[in-house]
């Protein structure tokens, strides 16, 4: 039987081989930090987006993005990112997106210590809103990078999460779309006209779908568990019809995923030429992540990733944001957030 076309068998090469090509990578490495070549790929942070803390026992901590980086120092990858540290998002920019209502009403539930409840799921503690801010402030200059050339494609290693919260209202762990406020910050600065957000989260991005709603100049493509919170997603209806949410049902896998890809997503993202397409990088899909019943594995965010990039190439002229959103098992995260990354350093002139 013929393996799919999607999947390509390779053997494992000799050992030899295999220590020439890692000599080869940390040789490779070594020369551009030397000639102060930056690799084209943004790695975009900022340390403010590790002070948010709600508790240890709280899924969504600082870990996580120190086990992505700890994945990409052991693989190679690290060494070839642009790191560039980002400042914090500034109202206008947020203002695009939430209420002044709503942001006056999360400053003043910032307490002076320990932490505040905002919903089920979501607190605010002494440092949330800067990280949030800082978060935000990191997809903006991703955008800006991206747009000048500085750089082909970027990654935002943030926290806290965005793709829960509305215009005016906090939710599931996220209190600023940071997605969001990079797709209006592209259109209003750089006037473009078509931006497209792919969300591959575990959960439904309820919070884009509700901000773009009735925008046709962001498509939003969203695959979710459902039912699973947030519970919504079916039916849609807003007036956009550019919004495309691809439920999957408990125990689907590789094979489903990839059908809704092909079915859905490519063929819309090919008719509808985005100038720019922002990600919404969440892997708690991947089968090894508690908080869910996907069965997703590393190879099919890498297979995603490729595709995306084919679409980006042929009409947005290679320009990729990739935002963090979930994940929340450390080891799944970090070789899922690595396959995925490796993707985009790939398409760095210097690799």
């Amino acid at each position: 039987m013929q393996p799919e076309n999607d999947f390509i068998m390779y053997k494992k090469p000799p050992l030899l081989i295999h220590l020439l090509l890692q000599q080869y990578r940390f040789v490779r490495a070594k020369i551009l930090r030397l000639l102060d070549i930056k690799g084209r790929t943004a790695w975009i942070y900022a340390p403010e987006c590790l002070a948010h803390f709600v508790s240890v026992e709280h899924p969504e901590s600082p870990r996580r993005i120190e086990a992505i980086e700890q994945a990409l120092r052991k693989s190679g990858l690290w060494h070839l990112l642009q790191k560039i540290e980002a400042s914090e998002v500034t109202d206008i920019q947020l203002s695009r997106v939430h209420t002044r209502s709503y942001l006056s009403s999360l400053e003043s539930q910032v307490p002076v210590s320990g932490s505040t409840k905002i919903n089920e799921d979501t607190y605010l503690s002494r440092d949330t809103l800067n990280a949030a801010k800082h978060a935000a402030g990191a997809a903006i200059k991703a955008v800006d990078m991206v747009m000048k050339k500085q750089a082909k494609n970027a990654f935002c290693a943030i926290r806290p999460p965005g793709h829960h919260a509305v215009s005016d209202k906090a939710a599931g762990f996220c209190f600023i779309n940071n997605v969001s406020v990079a797709a209006m910050h592209a259109i209003a600065e750089y006037r473009l006209e078509r931006v497209a957000i792919v969300d591959f989260d575990l959960h439904h991005g309820d919070g884009t779908e509700d901000i773009f709603r009735d925008d046709p100049r962001v498509m939003l493509l969203s695959s979710f568990e459902h039912p699973l919170y947030p519970f919504s997603g079916i039916p849609f209806s807003g007036s956009n019809p550019n919004v495309i949410n691809s439920p999957l049902k408990a125990g689907d896998g590789s094979k489903e995923f990839r059908e809704l890809v092909r079915a859905q997503w490519l063929p819309r993202l090919a008719s509808f030429q985005p100038q720019m397409i922002l990600l919404s990088a969440g892997f708690d899909a991947h089968c090894d992540d508690d908080l869910g019943h996907l069965n997703l594995t590393e190879a099919d965010f890498e297979w995603l990733t490729k595709k995306i990039m084919l679409i980006a190439n042929r009409h947005a002229q290679g320009r990729i944001i990739s935002v963090l959103e979930g994940g929340y098992k450390l080891s799944s995260l970090a070789s899922s957030a690595k396959a995925h990354i490796m993707c985009l350093v790939k398409a760095s002139p210097f690799v």
